[in-house]
């Protein structure tokens, strides 16, 4: 099925996020010294090494780096999923478990894991469901979300007859419906073909311009995506991961798709490729 293209005039999507650019008064997570081993003794596996930045509220930062560096590895770890061996996670003075249990966290999966028995709107509405929001409410917020995504005309559709990026705009909207401080996304474009994950990379910025208040953290193995995404991108190193580098994309909002043309657009994605590249040296 074709994508329906969504479309928002360019002085509000830039007026939205704009507004929100106010002054931080310090980061809103804080990444410290962490490390996390799987196993013990001999079968023991190192999978992230001392690992530290900074996520300033609002912000999107991206984490790239090859398979098997702990990308995924620390999502889990920051989303409350799993315990760090070492080092700590603090999201102004709460701990991640804290924050899970507070419902501030959206998840993106690379799959969008949605129940073809049951529509799209109740795809959207089953969290809310299980956390006993009340049924008037939970079509309320599926139906903003649904109409956020720009699939409101497919409620009624069962996610089967649905494309692959439509799905994927569907597990957006769910993780939406919570209404979240915070988006975690791995690689969530990573099993659509070129065209559709460009346009949704486009898409999830204009979402993402609409929800202000929301700080992004994104996985992906993509330079190119990673750059036109993300305020930061944290470039982590083979296993174990460790940040070889923060490299912050000062790239005037909003983008779209022609900023890829761009010389600063092209000197930021160098930089990026050449560390990535003289690791594997």
């Amino acid at each position: 099925m074709d994508e329906p293209m969504l479309m928002q005039p360019e002085a509000e999507i830039s007026a939205t996020r704009v507004e929100s650019a106010e002054p931080a008064s310090g980061p809103v997570v804080s990444i410290t010294g962490v490390g996390k081993i799987f196993g013990t003794g001999e079968k023991a596996v190192s999978a992230l090494e001392d690992v530290s930045f900074d996520v300033q509220p609002g912000s999107f930062v991206a984490l790239l780096g090859p398979s098997g560096c702990g990308k995924s590895t620390l999502m889990r770890l920051m989303a409350g999923l799993q315990p760090v061996t070492s080092g700590s996670i603090d999201f102004e003075g709460r701990s991640p478990e804290q924050m899970r249990k507070a419902r501030e966290f959206g998840i993106v999966f690379q799959q969008p894991i949605l129940f073809d028995w049951r529509t799209v709107q109740k795809n959207v509405e089953l969290p809310l469901e299980l956390i006993g929001v009340s049924k008037a409410e939970a079509r309320a917020r599926a139906d903003e979300m649904l109409s956020l995504v720009g699939l409101q005309d497919f409620a009624t559709k069962r996610p089967w007859q649905l494309s692959g990026g439509m799905q994927q705009r569907v597990a957006i909207a769910r993780a939406l419906a919570f209404r979240p401080r915070f988006l975690m996304m791995d690689e969530p474009f990573g099993a659509l073909d070129m065209m559709t994950r460009e346009r949704m990379q486009v898409e999830l910025l204009r979402i993402w311009d609409s929800k202000p208040d929301i700080t992004v953290t994104f996985i992906t193995h993509s330079i190119s995506e990673a750059v036109l995404l993300a305020d930061r991108v944290v470039v982590m190193s083979a296993r174990p991961g460790r940040v070889m580098k923060v490299i912050d994309v000062d790239l005037e909002r909003p983008r779209f798709d022609d900023i890829r043309q761009s010389k600063e657009f092209v000197d930021i994605e160098g930089e990026i490729r050449e560390l990535i590249y003289s690791q594997e040296n």
